[in-house]
């Protein structure tokens, strides 16, 4: 039995112009490098851009494309004798989050286009007016027989 204690969750910082926890997590996700000051940059212009698109509220439109790609449910590999299965596990709400926005930025890296601001404003603009996440739900539906052999 180990003998530390567990790490205390760290609850993330906002960030100064919109205040919001979702957007500090954003800037931190899309950091590379140690250039914080151009992560910071490529998200306020692509909050810019969003606000021109849908003359909404772009932190809406954030938080609704976020809302939208975050799984409820993800896979985990265990070994079952000599193969490995995915099984489907339940995950909490902050690391639903951090896998959402990790595919959203994934998603508008690969996305074809001029910059990231372009690439990631259209993209947070597409997912937050789709409704249905397919292909994750798919893939745990096929695996759902599986989670009792955690």
């Amino acid at each position: 039995m180990s003998r530390r204690g567990t790490a205390e969750e760290k609850t993330a910082k906002s960030d100064p112009i919109y205040r919001n926890r979702l957007v500090n997590m954003l800037v931190n996700r899309i950091l590379k490098h140690g250039k914080k000051s151009l992560a910071y940059q490529i998200i306020y212009r692509a909050m810019k851009k969003i606000q021109q698109k849908t003359e909404t509220n772009p932190l809406s439109v954030l938080r609704q494309a976020i809302r939208g790609v975050t799984p409820d449910i993800a896979v985990k590999a265990r070994r079952v004798g000599g193969s490995t299965h995915q099984v489907p596990i339940e995950i909490g709400s902050t690391q639903g989050k951090a896998l959402a926005i990790r595919w959203l930025l994934g998603a508008s890296r690969k996305r074809p286009g001029r910059n990231m601001v372009f690439k990631f404003s259209s993209e947070l603009v597409d997912a937050a007016k789709e409704k249905e996440r397919i292909g994750i739900d798919r893939y745990i539906s096929r695996n759902k027989r599986k989670g009792n052999e955690r």
